[in-house]
C-alpha cells in the first residue's frame, strides 16, 4: 500500500459518510491517518466503534459527543481522543468542521485510486 505523504488543499473528494455526514481522507503514512469532516447541523453520526485509535479536533462549530456513555459538549477548538474499540457517536448542534487522525490507517479511509 502506498502512502500518501502531502496533501494540498482542493474543495471536492468528499464522501458522504452518512445523511450529513461528509468526510476526506487528506494524507496519510504507514501509522496514521488524517482525515476532515464536514457536518451538518442537526445530523447525527450513528452510534459506532472500531479498532483504530481516534483523535480529534473541532475547527469550528458545536457538536455533542457521546463516548461510550460519557457526553462531551464540544465546541469550536476543543478536542477529543477515543480508544480503540469503543463505541461512540456524535449530535450535530450546528454545521462544523472536524479534523481526525486514526491509528493504524484505516484502510477502509483509503481513496480509491483505480
Amino acid at each position: 500500500m502506498e502512502n500518501h505523504s502531502t496533501y494540498k488543499v482542493s474543495p471536492g473528494g468528499y464522501i458522504e459518510a452518512a445523511d450529513g455526514i461528509y468526510r476526506k481522507t487528506l494524507v496519510w503514512g504507514n501509522n496514521a491517518l488524517l482525515s476532515e469532516f464536514k457536518l451538518t447541523g442537526g445530523k447525527k453520526l450513528p452510534s459506532h466503534k472500531h479498532d483504530e485509535e481516534q483523535v480529534g479536533y473541532l475547527v469550528s462549530g458545536h457538536i455533542i459527543l457521546t463516548i461510550d456513555n460519557d457526553k462531551y459538549d464540544m465546541l469550536t477548538g476543543d478536542s477529543w481522543a477515543i480508544p480503540g474499540g469503543i463505541k461512540h457517536y456524535a449530535e450535530i448542534i450546528e454545521d462544523s468542521i472536524a479534523i481526525e487522525v486514526f491509528s493504524p490507517i484505516r484502510t477502509d479511509y483509503l481513496p480509491n485510486f483505480e
